[in-house]
């Protein structure tokens, strides 16, 4: 059922609220808030949460402490424009995740920029794939997801699969992606008013820290202007509300087109990656996500 638009407005000002006690203009401070945040909002009795080493890059496994489902695992991309985030921060969304699917989820600290430019993060996610395929998982037994950059970050790590001629995951679960850093999509214009969480500047920012200097329609930093042929099911959910709107909208029209089968939810009055908010409409979009996870790895 959708929220009333008073309601809805009071929930967007709270968040824009707490999204500007977490920004600094401190890139550390920043780093050290959203970790502070994701291990409040990130805290579940049932959840179990292991730090590795995967050479020489943290990481961490987060489960469910009761029987659960092994076979499968989901590689989980943090968000946080390249410049921010951990696996700290996304104890929000992992431990939910882990939750709602029985499933174990492995996130990992990819090199942030602007000390670590673009391909750095790449570069981890695959030693992070390559981890999984020597534990003995299979690439067909592995779904990647992430949110905001981490969205870029998983459809980036597909694309450089695709190019190895390696095998690719079973599936895709986005949240937010960041999908375009030219930003062509209209909601950055038509959604900059609405958008509690991101503005042009922040993008700006963000992508100048990651990519300068480099070609942005490369589809290793913008993965929409990649060939999504061969793709694996895919499933994308992004707020009404949000300047990243258009670049979920286009990137399933992308995929459509290259025959990817693909669905997509677009959650009417929703912000960026709402989905880390302790309330019902998180909780349901995250049941959503399992529900997809469910259906393919039937």
């Amino acid at each position: 059922m959708a929220l009333s638009s008073k309601k809805n407005q009071n929930l967007m000002n709270v968040i824009k609220k707490v999204h500007s006690v977490v920004e600094n203009q401190n890139l550390e401070k920043q780093r050290q808030n959203q970790d502070n945040l994701g291990a409040i909002w990130g805290k579940q009795k049932e959840i179990d949460i292991r730090s590795i080493n995967i050479q020489g890059m943290y990481a961490e496994w987060v489960g469910v402490n009761r029987s659960h489902m092994k076979k499968y695992v989901i590689l989980y991309c943090h968000g946080g424009g390249y410049m921010t985030g951990s696996s700290m921060y996304a104890r929000t969304l992992t431990t939910k995740l882990a939750a709602t699917t029985s499933m174990d989820v492995l996130c990992f600290d990819y090199r942030l920029s602007p000390e670590h430019p673009y391909p750095a993060a790449l570069e981890d996610a695959v030693k992070a794939w390559d981890y999984l395929m020597l534990l003995g998982y299979g690439a067909r037994n592995v779904i990647v997801a992430g949110d905001s950059a981490g969205g870029n970050l998983a459809l980036c790590l597909v694309h450089c699969l695709k190019r190895e001629e390696r095998l690719i995951p079973k599936g895709l679960v986005l949240m937010s992606p960041w999908t375009d850093l030219l930003t062509k999509g209209k909601s950055h214009e038509t959604r900059a008013s609405l958008d509690p969480v991101l503005d042009a500047e922040y993008l700006e920012l963000a992508t100048k820290s990651y990519a300068e200097g480099e070609e942005l329609t490369n589809p290793f930093i913008s993965p929409l202007y990649g060939d999504f042929r061969g793709f694996p099911r895919t499933h994308i959910q992004v707020g009404d509300n949000e300047i990243l709107l258009n670049d979920s909208t286009m990137l399933y029209k992308a995929m459509l087109k290259a025959n990817v089968p693909v669905e997509i939810e677009i959650y009417k009055g929703m912000w960026h990656v709402f989905q880390m908010s302790p309330f019902k409409t998180a909780y349901d979009a995250m049941d959503q996500n399992a529900e997809f996870i469910y259906e393919i790895c039937r």
